[in-house]
C-alpha cells in the first residue's frame, strides 16, 4: 500500500493502532483515537479491508489504511483431504460430480433421440434389432450409472459440509492433541488463518515505523507482538499495548470448529507476554487476564464509556432525535436498541414481545439496516403482525448517540448468557445511562447488579419473552421513578469517555517519551480519574 506520510523520526510519538476491521462503526476506535491526537499523538490506523481491495479512508482526522487480508491457508487441510473412513465413495475432487451428472444427462438424450430413429424405420431389419438390444443395454447401464453417480454425489456434497465443520468428537481429539503435542504453538497448525493476518499486516506495520503499537483484541496481538520483535532485531524500541475487549474463552464460537477456541486460546497465550501494558473493558476481566497469562501488573481498565462533546472538525448541525426520526407523537411508548445485530443479541426477545404489548413501538439503530440476520427477523415479525411497529434507523455518529436517544421511553439489553456477556458493561449501558433513560436489561450478572443496585431499571430472565414484557411494562408503568436514579450525585461523572482517555494517555507516556505539550490528564482529568490512575497504577 501507498502511504501519505512523512517517514518517521523517532520521538514525535506515533502509534499505529491495529484494528481488525473496517474501523466503520467501531465507536471505541474512533474515540481512542479522537483522544489520543488531542493529547498530541500521531496517530495512524490499520485495519482489514471489507472488500479484499487496499483502501484508505480517515478516522477522527487519522489516516487509515485498510489492508486486504486473502485468506488461502484459511482453507486447512482438513478442506483439502478426502476422508475414506466416512465417505469413501466421494469424489476425490468435488467438480467430478457434475460432470459425471452432466455426462449422465447426455448418455439420457442420446438414448431418447436413438429411440426415435429407431421407430422411424430408418434402421434396417438386421440393424433395428442390434440397435433394440443396444438401447435395453443402454437403459440399463443409465439406471445403474444413475444410481452410482447419485450415491457418490450425495457423499461428495456431505463430505463437502463435513469437511468445513469440525466439532465432533474425532475433531476435539485432533484439537487436543496437536495441543498437548505443541503446546501454545498449535495454533500454527489448528488456526493457519492467524498467519493470514502476520502475512497481510506485517510489511505495512514495520513500513510506518511506529514507537507504539495499540493492538485491539486477540488476532491482533500476535501481528502486533511479532512487529514489536522484528524492530528490536533491528535495533529499534517498539512498546506494545494490548487491548483485550473481550474474554476470549467466553466468546461464543464463531463457526462450528472446535479447533477455534482452544486455537487462538494458544495464540493469544503465546503473545501476551510481550505486552508492555494490557487494557480492558471492567475490573472482572482485569482480573481474569492477569489470572490467565499470569501477567505481573494488573490490566488498566477503561470502560465503554461514550463521548459527550462534539469535535471541533465535526458538522455543527445537530442530529434529529430517534422519536423524530420515527415519525412517533411524544406520547407513543418507544423502546430503543441500539448496536450490533446478531442471534446472542436478543434482538428476537423484543420482536416477540411486541406481540403482547400491541401499543409499543421499537427502535433498532444498527449499523447495517440491510444485514442478512435483521432481515431475517423482520421478516418473522411481519408474520407475526408486528413488522409496522419496528423501526430500523442507521448509526449516528458517536458524539451524537446520547442527545439521539433521550426521546425515547425505554432503553433495552436483551443480551443472552454468554460468559463475555456477563463480566462488563457493555457500551450502551453507559449511553443509556446518559441519556437518562429507565433500561430493560437481560440477567447478564455485571450489567443485572448495576441496574439493581443504582434503580434505574428492570432485569429479566434472558431469552425469556414473558419477563421480558413484565419488566418493559412495570418501567412503562412509572418511568419516573427509575429516571430518578441518575439524580444521584456523581453517579455518571465517571462514566465519560473524557475521563476513561486520560488513563490511557498516561499508559502511553509511562512507555514512550510521548509528543511534547501537555497531556490529556493536565488538560480535562477530574479527581475521579486520578483516583483510579493512581489504584491501577499501584496494583
Amino acid at each position: 500500500m501507498e502511504f501519505d506520510h512523512q517517514p518517521n523520526d523517532h520521538g514525535n510519538g506515533r502509534v499505529v493502532m491495529l484494528v481488525d476491521s473496517s474501523v466503520r462503526g467501531d465507536s471505541r476506535s474512533a474515540k481512542t483515537v479522537r483522544s489520543m491526537r488531542e493529547a498530541g499523538w500521531e496517530v495512524i490506523v490499520l485495519g482489514r479491508s471489507p472488500d479484499g481491495q487496499p483502501q484508505t479512508a480517515e478516522c477522527e482526522g487519522a489516516p487509515v489504511y485498510l489492508v486486504p487480508v486473502p485468506t488461502p491457508l484459511h482453507r486447512e487441510r482438513h478442506e483439502l483431504r478426502r476422508s475414506l473412513l466416512r465417505w469413501p465413495l466421494a469424489y476425490p475432487k468435488t467438480k467430478t460430480a457434475s460432470d459425471r451428472a452432466q455426462r449422465l444427462a447426455a448418455w439420457r438424450a442420446d438414448v431418447r433421440v436413438r429411440r426415435i430413429a429407431l421407430r422411424s424405420g430408418s434402421h434396417g431389419t438386421g440393424a433395428g434389432i442390434v440397435e433394440r438390444f443396444r438401447l435395453a443395454a443402454s437403459v440399463l447401464g443409465i439406471g445403474l450409472t444413475e444410481r452410482v453417480v447419485g450415491l457418490r454425489s450425495r457423499q461428495t456434497k456431505a463430505a463437502q459440509q463435513g469437511r468445513r465443520v469440525l466439532d465432533g468428537r474425532l475433531d476435539r481429539i485432533h484439537a487436543y492433541v496437536w495441543r498437548t503435542v505443541r503446546g501454545d504453538r498449535c495454533w500454527r497448525r489448528l488456526e493457519p488463518l492467524l498467519w493470514d493476518y502476520e502475512l497481510a499486516f506485517a510489511e505495512p506495520l514495520d513500513r510506518l515505523e511506529p514507537e507504539l503499537i495499540h493492538a485491539n483484541d486477540f488476532r491482533m496481538l500476535g501481528v502486533g507482538a511479532r512487529a514489536a520483535l522484528r524492530a528490536r532485531g533491528e535495533g529499534r524500541v517498539v512498546k506494545l499495548v494490548w487491548e483485550a475487549r473481550e474474554y476470549l474463552p467466553g466468546l461464543k464460537p464463531r463457526s462450528a470448529d472446535a479447533h477455534w477456541r482452544l486455537a487462538n486460546m494458544a495464540h493469544e497465550r503465546e503473545y501476551s507476554r510481550y505486552a508492555d501494558a494490557v487494557i480492558t473493558v471492567s475490573d472482572t476481566l482485569a482480573d481474569l487476564l492477569k489470572r490467565r497469562h499470569r501477567l505481573s501488573r494488573q490490566p488498566y481498565v477503561l470502560l465503554n464509556a461514550p463521548e459527550l462533546s462534539q469535535p471541533a472538525d465535526a458538522d455543527g448541525g445537530a442530529a434529529s432525535d430517534v422519536r423524530q426520526q420515527c415519525g412517533l407523537a411524544p406520547e407513543v411508548p418507544l423502546l430503543v436498541y441500539s448496536g450490533a445485530v446478531a442471534e446472542q443479541r436478543g434482538i428476537a426477545t423484543m420482536i416477540k414481545g411486541l406481540v403482547a404489548m400491541s401499543d409499543v413501538h421499537l427502535a433498532l439503530v444498527v449499523l447495517d439496516p440491510s444485514a442478512a440476520y435483521l432481515t431475517a427477523q423482520l421478516s418473522r415479525a411481519a408474520a407475526m403482525g408486528v413488522r409496522e411497529r419496528i423501526h430500523v434507523l442507521p448509526y449516528v455518529p458517536h458524539w451524537q448517540v446520547v442527545s439521539f436517544l433521550t426521546s425515547a421511553d425505554v432503553g433495552v439489553i436483551p443480551i443472552h448468557r454468554w460468559l463475555n456477556h456477563e463480566i462488563s458493561l457493555i457500551t450502551k449501558f453507559f449511553e443509556y445511562s446518559h441519556a437518562r433513560l429507565p433500561l430493560v436489561v437481560s440477567d447478564v450478572r455485571t450489567m443485572a447488579e448495576a441496574t439493581r443496585r443504582s434503580g434505574q431499571g428492570e432485569v429479566f430472565r434472558a431469552k425469556d419473552v414473558d419477563d421480558y414484557v413484565r419488566a418493559v411494562r412495570a418501567v412503562l408503568a412509572d418511568p419516573h421513578r427509575y429516571r430518578a436514579a441518575y439524580e444521584t450525585p456523581g453517579m455518571l461523572d465517571e462514566w465519560t469517555w473524557r475521563s476513561q482517555a486520560s488513563v490511557l494517555d498516561r499508559v502511553y507516556r509511562e512507555l514512550v517519551p510521548g509528543p511534547t505539550g501537555p497531556s490529556l490528564r493536565k488538560e480535562s482529568v477530574d479527581e475521579t480519574a486520578e483516583t483510579r490512575w493512581s489504584a491501577q497504577a499501584a496494583s
